[in-house]
């Protein structure tokens, strides 16, 4: 019996008689709240064959979440989450060159299975709205929707609405299905017990210049401006406000010029007073240890321009002569991609490349990165998902 057979049961008897008709027919068991994010598994536990989507290589499944019923959502909810997913899918099917990701994904079969649970619940007991979690089959994957979230967000039952925020999700579900080798990080050495670190109280107190000393004093012992992997050197850069990539002269002359222009962008942005007034918690975590690289990058895996990156609490480290303990974040800027229209920056950006901005431009994409995301990952939606996805 497949999902699709048990509609009109949920709408004539409730959600008991939706149940009993899919624990009728045998389960898929799996866990799916995997406790190692990266480990294999194969796959949630589901209710029922699944329903088919005319084109596409996988099907829909309703978990056996809905068993618990501890959610607030009943039978008729957990219907209209399927059915609204489906309904995406089949317009995203109907479209599929507009969605490049989702194409991706297409051709390369990377996705098993999608599964709706009432919650979508990471190993840190966090909820998300969608969740990718890998299989035992190298290069498959399997895509979380929690109905809960389609619920309160206004998804439900408006498939138009859901296909530009499904259709992003794709990003991950290639990324996940990867089987690449990643690069290695380059060993990063940092002075972590010279770093000056200051309260935000100390912070305030400051002068321009003494801010501007202060961030000199970062870059010599904690605040790295290249990425860890070198994920520049050998590519292509571009002129300020021209989006036309240019081939470098040498290895690492992309690298060393984004290094600069970093640089040039975070001494704006501790020097300029409007950026105290406007995001004063960009200019405190760039001075008081809670960002410890700030970095352009080249990630094609990813559609974001701009990434904040913490790390968990058990990666935290002990910074300066009060030995405080601080769980550093990476700010990432992706070097080939535009702003998103829904990206607190975008106007500022006019549509250039991230690699084109220029140094005052770039200044204002960072600060504002940094106020709005700079928190505990598990906090802030795909900041823990893609922190537990960065290229190794």
């Amino acid at each position: 019996m497949v999902i699709g057979a048990c509609r009109p049961l949920v709408r004539t008897f409730g959600v008991g008689a939706l149940l009993w008709a899919f624990l009728c027919v045998p389960d898929t068991q799996a866990n799916h709240r995997d406790p190692q994010p990266h480990a294999d598994t194969a796959g949630p536990s589901v209710l029922g064959k699944g329903r088919e989507i005319p084109g596409a290589p996988f099907h829909v499944y309703l978990g056996t979440g809905a068993v618990a019923g501890v959610s607030g959502l009943d039978a008729v909810d957990l219907d209209a989450a399927v059915q609204t997913v489906i309904d995406t899918f089949t317009i995203m099917l109907q479209h599929r060159a507009d969605y490049p990701r989702f194409e991706e994904s297409l051709a390369k079969q990377a996705l098993k299975q999608v599964v709706i649970e009432p919650v979508v619940i990471n190993d840190e007991g966090k909820a998300f709205p969608f969740l990718v979690a890998r299989t035992k089959e190298p290069g498959r994957v399997i895509l979380l929707i929690s109905a809960s979230s389609l619920k309160d967000t206004g998804y439900l039952n408006h498939p138009d609405a859901l296909m530009p925020v499904l259709a992003r999700e794709f990003q991950w579900v290639v990324s996940k299905a990867d089987t690449t080798p990643k690069a290695k990080p380059v060993a990063v050495e940092r002075n972590l017990q010279k770093a000056p670190i200051l309260t935000d109280e100390e912070i305030a107190g400051l002068s321009v210049e003494e801010r501007a000393r202060l961030l000199q004093q970062l870059f010599d012992t904690y605040l790295r401006t290249v990425d860890d992997q070198k994920s520049l050197d050998g590519q292509s850069w571009y002129e300020v406000g021209n989006s036309m990539p240019i081939s470098p002269t040498h290895a690492d002359s992309t690298t060393k010029l984004y290094d600069i222009r970093i640089r040039e962008a975070l001494q704006k942005i501790v020097r300029d007073p409007a950026f105290l007034e406007q995001t004063p918690k960009a200019v405190r975590s760039l001075l008081n240890g809670k960002v410890w690289n700030v970095a352009y990058v080249k990630i094609d895996q990813r559609d974001w321009a701009t990434r904040t990156r913490v790390l968990s609490e058990e990666k935290a480290v002990v910074v300066g002569k009060r030995e405080r303990r601080i769980q550093p974040a990476a700010i990432l800027v992706n070097v080939h991609r535009p702003a998103a229209a829904d990206d607190p920056f975008y106007r500022e950006t006019q549509g250039l490349p991230m690699g084109a901005l220029s140094a005052d431009q770039l200044a204002h994409v960072i600060a504002l990165e940094i106020h709005h995301n700079i928190q505990e990952k598990s906090l802030s939606g795909h900041t823990a998902q893609d922190a537990l996805t960065a290229p190794r």
